[in-house]
């Protein structure tokens, strides 16, 4: 892999903020970064006008995250993607959650909003995912910490009942968000 067109030669230089390894990497990955966000917001009327406005951000985010060193794992085209599916994916989130706020009727508090149900339809895709999302753990305790964290658990407190420090904790949940964004990028 020691050819100019190696990803993680160009890892490298976008890590050193050299333009080149930045413009190859876009060029390679920005298509399969639109389709991911297109992917999600299928059967959302208006939002697939935001896929390319998605990738772009996530793209940024990647630049801008490791010229700051942000991402010190980041070293080959496994790690690349797993990032930026993952970053994709938020910024998805974050636009369906955006959208979903404008199009709420009336001025709602918080208060309202949660108390608020779902309509049965959402919340039994909601329930399939999540048990789908769960069945993908492999391990008791990445199970028991995805529970504890939709819980609102936090980090120190789901250490304390696992009898570790909250730095296992917080690889666990990275693992679990690696999984979790693999199988929603599919």
């Amino acid at each position: 892999m020691a050819s100019n067109d190696s990803v993680t030669l160009w890892i490298n230089q976008l890590k050193d903020g050299e333009r080149e390894g930045v413009r190859r990497l876009l060029e390679r990955y920005f298509q399969r970064l639109v389709q991911l966000a297109r992917s999600r917001f299928q059967g959302r009327p208006g939002l697939a006008a935001y896929d390319e406005d998605v990738a772009l951000s996530a793209f940024k985010s990647l630049c801008l995250g490791a010229e700051h060193g942000r991402f010190p794992e980041l070293s080959d085209r496994d790690d690349l993607w797993r990032l930026l599916a993952v970053i994709t994916i938020r910024k998805a989130i974050d636009v369906q959650r955006r959208n979903r706020a404008r199009e709420m009727p009336g001025e709602l508090n918080l208060e309202q909003f949660l108390a608020a149900e779902p309509p049965p339809e959402l919340a039994a895709e909601m329930a399939e995912d999540y048990q789908r999302l769960l069945g993908l753990l492999d391990d008791a305790d990445l199970r028991s910490i995805a529970l504890w964290k939709v819980e609102g658990y936090t980090n120190e407190e789901i250490a304390g009942r696992l009898g570790c420090v909250e730095r296992t904790v917080e690889r666990k949940l990275q693992r679990i968000r690696i999984l979790w964004a693999e199988a929603t990028a599919e």
